[in-house]
């Protein structure tokens, strides 16, 4: 192996995998963000709607989007567990 050549270790390539992961449930998030500031600029009546129980669909789809946060947090943590898990596993 050439001094210049650096073959990543497993750990670098479990942190590798998780960004990945992370940078792809980011993107999903944008899109729920995007579509969200969709609809308060191209259909603001539609939110003024009280659907549930009085409370105006902005409010749910807000608090939706914080929830949906939280989600994809945990599946974050759950994914990258399962990374470092495989990676702990191919070592033994």
């Amino acid at each position: 192996m050439a001094p210049s050549e650096h073959r990543p270790t497993r750990s670098e390539q479990a942190a590798g995998r998780s960004a990945r992961i992370g940078f792809g449930l980011f993107w999903i998030y944008v899109a729920l963000y995007g579509g969200f500031i969709g609809l308060v600029l191209f259909a603001p009546a539609l939110l003024s709607a009280r659907p549930l129980g009085g409370v105006n669909l902005a409010i749910a789809s807000g608090l939706g989007l914080i929830v949906a946060a939280l989600l994809l947090a945990v599946v974050y943590m759950v994914a990258c567990r399962i990374v470092e898990g495989a990676d702990t596993a191919s070592r033994d």
